[in-house]
């Protein structure tokens, strides 16, 4: 997957997500990780942004309502994992 700055699921440093879901008392206790542990996480982002890409296709692929419904509640799903990766990942780079 290339970095674009207009693609929202880039994992890139360039094109980080700006909403931090860490609480205040997380926040002061943020450590620095070794940065093996940080490739993995990007890979998973990675993985869950394909996994919301392909579920928004099936999405607008299905003709069966329900099975669009499901697609969509999938695609949803992966976007949410796709962020909270995000944050982690945001909140242990500088």
């Amino acid at each position: 997957m290339q970095n674009n700055n207009n693609n929202p699921f880039s994992v890139g440093n360039n094109n980080m997500n700006k909403f931090n879901t860490m609480s205040q008392s997380e926040v002061g206790s943020v450590e620095q990780i070794d940065s093996k542990t940080l490739s993995i996480i990007e890979d998973q982002a990675n993985h869950e942004a394909i996994a919301y890409k392909k579920c928004t296709v099936y999405a607008n692929y299905f003709q069966d309502k329900s099975l669009q419904e499901m697609a969509q509640c999938q695609a949803q799903h992966h976007r949410e994992h796709f962020d909270a990766l995000q944050n982690y990942l945001n909140s242990h780079r500088q």
